[in-house]
C-alpha cells in the first residue's frame, strides 16, 4: 500500500519530455516516472505527511519494495526515506546497507548509498569502519569496492587518511572507468581539506588519466 500510493503520487506528476531525457542521461539504464528531483523529494515529504513513515519491520519491507521497483524514481525515494527514518542509526542496518549498494547497483544510487547512507553510518559506527571498509575493498563486486572509496567523501576533517590509501592503493591500475573516477573524487575532495596529503599522493603515485583529471582539480 505504501509504495503503492507514493507511485500513483509520482505518476500524476510524470512529464513525458522528462522521462526520455532522464532515461537518455543514465544511458537507457533505467525506466523514469519522468519527475524531476525537486518535485519527487517535494512530492515525498507530502506522502510522509499523509501517511507517515513506515514502522517495524515494515519499514525494510517498504525500502526493499520500493528498491527493486522498475521506476527509478521509486529508487531514489528509498534512499532518502532511509535517512529521513535515521535508519543508519541502528547497527543492523548495514546489511540493508549492503543490499542497496549491490542491487540495482548505478552510479547514481550507489554514490548516494556511499558518501550519504554508508558514511553516516560509519561515524555513528567507528568500529565498524575500517573492517567493513576493507572488507568491500577487497570484494569481487565493483559497486562495493566504488563505496568503500568514496564513503569518506563528505568527511571533511574528519577523513582517515591512512585507510584512505589502503583503500585506493590496490585499485591504481584498474581498467574500470568507475573505479578509476572514484578514486580521482576522493582524492579531489580531500584535497580541499588535506591540499599537501593529495598533492604527496598524486606525485608518489601513477594515477591513471581518469582519476588524474579529477584528482588535480584543486590542487
Amino acid at each position: 500500500m505504501y509504495s503503492d500510493e507514493l507511485l500513483k503520487t509520482l505518476q500524476i506528476h510524470a512529464s513525458e519530455e522528462k522521462r526520455k531525457g532522464m532515461e537518455a542521461y543514465m544511458r537507457n539504464q533505467f525506466t523514469f516516472i519522468g519527475v524531476p528531483s525537486e518535485l519527487r523529494k517535494e512530492l515525498l515529504k507530502n506522502h510522509i505527511k499523509v501517511h507517515g513513515l513506515p514502522e517495524g519491520d515494515d519499514f525494510e519491507r517498504v525500502i526493499k519494495t520500493l528498491w527493486m521497483a522498475d521506476q527509478r524514481e521509486l529508487n531514489y525515494c528509498a534512499q532518502e526515506l532511509v535517512m529521513r527514518k535515521k535508519w543508519f542509526k541502528k547497527e543492523e542496518s548495514l546489511s540493508l546497507i549492503e543490499w542497496m549498494i549491490t542491487h540495482r547497483s548505478w552510479w547514481d544510487t550507489v554514490d548516494f548509498n556511499a558518501a550519504t547512507i554508508a558514511g553516516a553510518y560509519f561515524i555513528e559506527f567507528k568500529h565498524k569502519s575500517e573492517s567493513m571498509a576493507m572488507r568491500w575493498n577487497r570484494s569481487p563486486d565493483m559497486w562495493l569496492i566504488r563505496a568503500s572509496l568514496l564513503f569518506q567523501l563528505k568527511y571533511n576533517e574528519k577523513v582517515n587518511l591512512n585507510l584512505m590509501t589502503e583503500l585506493i592503493v590496490p585499485h591504481l591500475g584498474s581498467d574500470e572507468f568507475f573505479i578509476q573516477k572514484a578514486i580521482g573524487w576522493a582524492l579531489r575532495q580531500v584535497s580541499k581539506t588535506y591540499p599537501t596529503y593529495a598533492r604527496q599522493f598524486i606525485t608518489a603515485h601513477k594515477l591513471k588519466p581518469v582519476s588524474q583529471r579529477e584528482a588535480i582539480k584543486y590542487v
